[in-house]
């Protein structure tokens, strides 16, 4: 991204950022209460371990203040991309499990998939708004996983939901670091996200 942005893109950048940032903290403290329920319902320990969801890349990575702002967009667009394909289907094994006897959990679910979603779009606005091109779609997001037990599902869902939680953070440290003044390649103030916020 270049330095010299005219003053209409380096304002558009800026708006759009502080509008990702808002949408990140909403979708996060959504994805918490969702945490909270999602537990509750399904009887499981809130410290259970859980291993990596795969198809997700993880919200921590080493040497976050090296990332160009494209290569933080690029990064965020492949995992809520891979969150949206996740969460439709922990929404379709809700339904299959339960039928309508918690709507209220599938609803939630319903909820956070929508903003993860819009989440998705606004990044792809922002990568327009960088001359970029918008990867596409296909064999985007995570493998069909195996089949798995009920109670591996959940637990599954569980590790997507804490997951979707630490990247809410991390888009809203990525999105305040695009929208700095001189987004060529600023670097942070200290080194990559600990994610300390984290559910």
């Amino acid at each position: 991204m270049a330095a010299a942005d005219s003053p209409s893109t380096a304002l558009r950048r800026r708006d759009l950022c502080s509008r990702g940032i808002r949408l990140a903290g909403k979708m996060r403290a959504d994805v918490v209460d969702l945490l909270d329920t999602y537990v509750e319902q399904q009887g499981l320990d809130a410290s259970a371990t859980v291993a990596a969801v795969e198809g997700v890349p993880l919200a921590a990575v080493e040497r976050w203040d090296e990332q160009t702002g494209t290569q933080r967009l690029l990064e965020n667009l492949a995992a809520y991309r891979a969150f949206r394909a996740l969460l439709a289907q922990m929404l379709e094994e809700q339904r299959e499990q339960l039928g309508e006897a918690d709507a209220g959990l599938g609803r939630a679910l319903a909820a956070v998939l929508l903003q993860v979603s819009a989440f998705a779009y606004h990044l792809e606005e922002l990568l327009r708004l960088e001359s970029r091109g918008i990867p596409g779609e296909e064999g985007d997001g995570p493998p069909p996983p195996p089949r798995l037990s009920l109670f591996e599902q959940k637990l599954r869902g569980l590790g997507v939901l804490r997951e979707l939680a630490q990247w809410a953070v991390r888009s809203a440290r990525d999105l305040r670091q695009l929208a700095k003044p001189s987004p060529a390649t600023g670097t942070a103030p200290g080194a990559a996200p600990g994610l300390a916020e984290s559910p």
